[in-house]
């Protein structure tokens, strides 16, 4: 029997593997990532590019969506700006209280120039308050808690 490996020879068959190309899992630093996903928009052929830097085309498209996914996840986090109607009386308005409140409370109240509302926290401000003083209670308000 030719060919035979039973009894022909007791040494084990050897096997020879010749790996080309990286054989280790790279990794990319998030500005090497966003260059190249830049250098998609201006680029004809996507997979040229992606054999330039030895990369396969589907892991530029797989970095460009991340890189929209973690864009519009920060626009979601942001809140858009908000503006409050401002009315402007000509004399205070005078607003009735139940008996049972004090009447210096009533008082002050009538003599605020500017009412603020800011996460449910009322501030007035008196007329003639300083614009320093003012803008330091807004600041407080603004910081979250």
């Amino acid at each position: 029997m030719t060919g035979s490996r039973h009894g022909a020879n007791p040494e084990p068959i050897r096997r020879f593997e010749i790996l080309t190309g990286v054989g280790r899992r790279r990794s990319f630093a998030v500005d090497e990532k966003l260059a190249l996903v830049a250098q998609m928009d201006g680029c004809a052929n996507i997979s040229e590019l992606a054999r330039r830097h030895d990369l396969r085309p589907s892991q530029l498209f797989t970095w460009r969506r991340e890189l929209r996914y973690a864009a519009e996840a920060v626009q979601a986090t942001v809140p858009e700006p908000r503006f409050v109607p401002a009315v402007i009386a000509s004399e205070p308005v005078v607003v009735t209280k139940p008996a049972f409140k004090k009447k210096r409370v009533q008082r002050a109240r009538q003599a605020a120039a500017v009412e603020l509302e800011i996460d449910g926290v009322a501030v007035k401000i008196a007329q003639g308050a300083d614009a320093g003083v003012i803008a330091a209670v807004i600041d407080a308000l603004k910081t979250p808690r």
